[in-house]
């Protein structure tokens, strides 16, 4: 049950209560009529809760009741208040709602936001020319800028009042270990910290007792009629549905266009090239829907897609995880995982994306036959319940798919491109499992697994060799394929007249790429005459060893009297050395 925030009145100023009710706040989450008063009783807190319980203002409104709370007001450059995120879209967004607050109020403080993407000497300069009294930032780029020191930031946090780890077990999982530890070396002992997080692990218990000083352990879960108690919000249904590789695109469609083109998807994938292949797929395949496309390798792109994609009221966003973690988007109706995640919490966080804050919402996990196992372990492992899904769909089946996926591949050598990287990259991916011991390499179709991405023939890759596999390929030349953009398709020409007449391809550091292949009983020769021509050449070897006519001994050169003396006397000095370690090197 919501508690008005009127409750926290003694602890809370009329300043920060005003603020909150112009914002239109009325009732505090369970997460934050939790945590809020013990930040505000001079607590250190490790929160753990379900994601989309309102962990933001859990630690934002602490924050800013202390840092009004101080008598002495704030200097130009004095920073109050940190908060680490652990991509830039989480910190953007925590930046945001920041913001509002910070416009409603009559004294403002100053804000900056330090996240890659930019220059580094921007952000030096910002911070000279303007101040700043809360920073929001990326662990990578706080570090950056505490250890540079091309500006007195290190002064700055001396009066550090609270510092938040937003998402810290993300941070852990992202590698940034190190780097916390490195930025808790320049804050003071004296300060406020809290700590949130959906999932409790072992790193983060070792964070706790590095960075938190006896800390409070909040842990606020959602009960349902359930006997046990489950990490998702009870709002949230997660289904399943267990496809076999070549069905798996087949059964997407048929369930997108059973849903409709007016709800609002977030669509996971394993990979980056993933995305990029199955949106170029998909947009052909479902005009009518609106899509978006977002991952890590789009730098400076990403913050425009993604706030297009919040302001629409409908259409499909492709993702890797990096937008599984507490990314805050409006009305998301249902969450498809195309592919499990490689890390087993983020199944949880993709879950995550909706259902927020008291909002209805559906997930979709997509399992291969082999992957069946990964139901009971995610019940077990996360206690996320997973509800086989029976609805049942227009159209038995998607005809003209396989057509379609093949015509754009033959039309432009883009997309053919794509479409191979994208089945490399997800087959390299799927090894890297967490839970590898469920999800096996050696278990995948790898045949059916080339269909459903569409594929014109098998790429050569470590994972398919010497396996015999029911794929067959495109019979043509694949040289034939030709890419729409003019000047690309003029760049591959020369470099494959190049390739023909060397052997080599240009620029690829001496590495001899695969000629055409040959018919079988011509390759078969070949070898054969080559085995035949090693035989002859050891008989022959042999034969001059039994002759003795290979006995080549190399002479040993004399050494002359002068070469003698000059080793003695080298000699003489080390012992001279070792017997004395004074010995002057000039004697």
């Amino acid at each position: 049950m919501d508690v008005k925030w009127d409750k926290l009145q003694p602890k809370l100023s009329k300043f920060v209560l005003f603020t909150l009710r112009k914002l239109k706040f009325s009732t505090m989450t369970p997460v934050q009529a939790s945590v809020i008063p013990l930040l505000l009783g001079n607590k250190d807190v490790a929160a753990e809760a379900v994601t989309g319980s309102g962990k933001t203002l859990a630690f934002l409104i602490p924050l800013l009741e202390r840092m009004h709370r101080r008598a002495e007001p704030w200097k130009h450059f004095e920073i109050g208040g940190i908060v680490i995120s652990p991509t830039r879209e989480l910190a953007k967004q925590t930046s945001e709602v920041l913001k509002d607050f910070l416009d409603a109020m009559e004294q403002p403080f100053k804000q900056v936001l330090m996240i890659g993407g930019t220059k580094i000497a921007e952000d030096i300069e910002m911070l000279k020319s303007e101040g700043a009294n809360i920073i929001i930032a990326t662990p990578g780029r706080l570090e950056d800028l505490l250890t540079r020191g091309d500006v007195p930031l290190h002064v700055a946090v001396k009066s550090l009042e609270m510092l938040v780890l937003d998402e810290a077990d993300r941070l852990l999982e992202l590698g940034f270990e190190k780097s916390l530890n490195t930025i808790l070396e320049f804050f003071p002992k004296q300060r406020r910290t809290s700590l949130f997080s959906a999932t409790q692990t072992r790193q983060l218990e070792l964070l706790v007792r590095a960075g938190l000083r006896n800390p409070v352990i909040v842990s606020v879960k959602q009960k349902s009629s359930e006997p046990s108690t489950f990490s998702t919000p009870k709002e949230l249904v997660n289904y399943y549905k267990i496809c076999s590789p070549s069905d798996k695109m087949k059964f997407l469609i048929q369930f997108l266009k059973h849903q409709g083109s007016g709800k609002k998807y977030i669509l996971f994938f394993l990979t980056c090239a993933c995305v990029d292949y199955f949106f170029e797929l998909l947009r052909k395949l479902l005009p009518d829907f609106e899509m978006h496309s977002l991952h890590g390798k789009m730098k400076k792109k990403r913050e425009k897609m993604l706030e297009k994609f919040r302001s629409a009221t409908s259409g499909i966003l492709f993702c890797t995880d990096v937008m599984e973690r507490g990314i805050d988007i409006p009305d998301i109706d249902w969450v498809v995982q195309f592919d499990p995640p490689t890390s087993v919490s983020a199944f949880v966080h993709r879950c995550g994306r909706t259902a927020r804050i008291g909002q209805e919402g559906s997930a979709l996990t997509l399992l291969m036959p082999n992957e069946d196992a990964y139901v009971d372990f995610i019940q077990r492992n996360q206690k996320v319940h997973l509800e086989e899904y029976n609805a049942d769909l227009d159209g038995s089946d998607e005809p003209g798919i396989d057509k379609i996926t093949k015509e754009l591949q033959l039309r432009d050598r883009a997309c053919f491109d794509k479409a191979n990287r994208a089945f490399v990259s997800f087959v390299r991916a799927y090894g890297k499992h967490e839970c590898y011991f469920i999800l096996r390499t050696k278990d995948l179709d790898f045949a059916g697994l080339a269909r459903s991405f569409g594929l014109l023939r098998l790429p050569k890759m470590p994972e398919l060799k010497n396996l015999q596999l029911d794929f067959e390929p495109v019979e043509m030349d694949f040289n034939d394929i030709s890419y729409k953009d003019k000047q690309k398709e003029s760049i591959r020409k020369c470099k494959l007249e190049e390739f023909k007449e060397t052997g080599v391809w240009p620029g690829a550091k001496g590495i001899k790429r695969p000629k055409q292949t040959v018919a079988w009983e011509e390759a078969k020769k070949a070898r054969m005459e080559k085995k035949e021509k090693r035989k002859k050449k050891k008989e022959y070897v042999q034969k001059k060893i039994e002759e003795g006519k290979t006995k080549n001994k190399r002479k040993r050169k004399k050494m002359t009297d002068e070469q003698w003396k000059e080793l003695e006397d080298n000699i003489s000095f080390l012992k001279r050395m070792k017997k004395d370690k004074n010995v002057d090197c000039d004697d």
